[in-house]
């Protein structure tokens, strides 16, 4: 039996084991780097955690922190470790004193034998499946120089993975000090970043296995510690499903979409500030609720309440609409979620909920309010995992003009557009009007003209087509 056929041990993180395929690959030893505060050490406590919850044994061999400090601060961030054996071989207050004893032999000669003796006795005895070592760069103060660090090392890990262990052990990460010759032994290397869009976390190597690549999102939260949110990779989820069309209950606007907008695709509804958007999108969801299907509402610009009363005023929702299990209406607050974790929010409503229909609103909303990097490759992953899902897709999109040139879109994410349903403000003789269209339908025809759009305490009501005027996508329409 090959290594990568072997039972995965869970390193107590559910979106860490997503990432590594099931988990690490027992008797193999695992680096985790980063710099001070990245999390190293607690991802260690759940790798640990969830060994005595297996009842297995474990032993957390520290190297620079005190058993008391440690047990400490994992209760600080909700970390039962209960159950966790340790082997406390860091300084002791009087090590100072016996330092300045050390007159002809240096400490790493003098102290290097009865640590090993009692690491080796500590193996013996408990006979852990799981270890952790934090740090083990401390063992180069041990070693007279770097050849014979990395032999010791080489060796040590090898004891221990020949004895049972499935190891996991820290560098601290110095400019100046390489750990490259650590990376070279692991059989796999997990590095930790807290920077400027928060902390994400990579695997950079994993030996006998597949695994998810680039940069994942994980927050350390307190009375759960590590959250890992894996990014999301679309081609790796497909439901089958069939085409079937979505409403959004307003005859005529249905009748220029043919029949409504199609299961698996995105639909653009795109148009300048209040030219009613919103009020589209929330027709079919309205409608997809009614039907049964689980409709979910994500807002990233308007308050919750407004939106409600605003669309029970119009007679869109009503209370026993809003109130039913089919409808999800959620605000989304400014810099609360990076791209991978509301991704994953996305995921749970859809393969744990059965979510049929998502509306975001809108794209700007969602590019202001997201923390991290590559917020547009986030968005696309997202897209097109609900359409490979079989969703139905509706994206809110504002242009900055209100009239004049004609824009699709600030953003450059046009591409990703099955449908597109465009509002306009239009002035004719001097007042302000408004008008809808259909610019593109990817599975079907759709009514290619114009049409006088008004938002009432109804609804929306669409006239009959502007074919009296010319001119309407630049904003001032004329007569022909």
């Amino acid at each position: 039996m090959s290594d990568t056929s072997k039972k995965r041990l869970s390193t107590g993180i559910k979106g860490l084991d997503e990432i590594l395929m099931g988990g690490f690959i027992p008797q193999r030893a695992y680096l985790v780097r980063g710099g001070p505060g990245t999390g190293k050490t607690t991802l260690g406590l759940h790798f640990l955690k969830a060994g005595v919850a297996n009842n297995e044994r474990v032993l957390f061999i520290s190297l620079e922190e005190n058993e008391q400090s440690i047990r400490a601060n994992a209760s600080k961030i909700g970390i039962d470790i209960s159950g966790i054996e340790f082997l406390d071989i860091s300084p002791t207050p009087d090590y100072f004193t016996k330092v300045q004893s050390y007159d002809i032999f240096s400490p790493a000669e003098v102290e290097r034998e009865p640590i090993t003796n009692e690491i080796i006795k500590t193996i013996e005895r408990i006979k852990p499946t799981r270890v952790l070592i934090d740090p083990i760069t401390q063992f180069r103060y041990l070693s007279s120089d770097v050849f014979h660090f990395r032999k010791q090392i080489l060796s040590f890990l090898n004891f221990l993975k020949s004895n049972g262990c499935t190891v996991v052990f820290t560098s601290e990460n110095f400019t100046n000090l390489s750990d490259s010759d650590l990376q070279f032994i692991a059989d796999g290397i997990i590095e930790l970043e807290f920077g400027e869009y928060g902390r994400n976390m990579m695997i950079t190597k994993f030996r006998g296995s597949e695994f998810l690549g680039k940069s994942h999102s994980m927050k350390i939260i307190r009375q759960h510690g590590i959250t890992v949110f894996p990014r999301l990779v679309p081609e790796d989820y497909s439901v089958e499903f069939k085409h079937d069309k979505v409403i959004s209950g307003v005859k005529e606007l249905d009748n220029i979409l043919h029949g409504g907008i199609e299961r698996g695709t995105v639909t653009f509804i795109s148009g300048p500030s209040g030219v009613g958007k919103t009020t589209v999108g929330c027709h079919f969801i309205r409608e997809g609720a009614k039907a049964g299907l689980r409709s979910v509402f994500y807002s990233f610009d308007e308050e919750i309440e407004i939106t409600k009363r605003r669309c029970e005023s119009i007679g869109i929702w009503s209370k026993d609409v809003i109130n039913q299990d089919t409808l999800l209406i959620e605000k989304i607050e400014p810099l609360k979620y990076t791209g991978d974790e509301f991704a994953q929010k996305v995921r749970h409503e859809v393969e744990n909920k059965g979510a049929k229909i998502v509306m975001i609103d809108s794209i700007a909303g969602y590019r202001l309010s997201i923390e991290g990097k590559d917020i547009s490759s986030h968005l696309h992953a997202l897209v097109k995992y609900l359409q490979r899902m079989g969703v139905v897709v509706l994206l809110s999109v504002e242009t900055h003009n209100l009239t004049g040139e004609f824009r699709l879109t600030d953003y450059e994410i046009s591409y990703l557009a099955d449908n597109i349903i465009f509002l306009r403000y239009i002035e004719v003789d001097g007042m302000m009007s408004k008008a809808i269209g259909v610019l593109k339908k990817r599975l079907s025809d759709f009514e290619k003209g114009l049409y006088e759009f008004q938002i009432t305490n109804k609804g929306i009501r669409i006239g009959k087509p502007l074919s009296n005027l010319k001119g309407i996508l630049t904003g001032t329409p004329l007569s022909p």
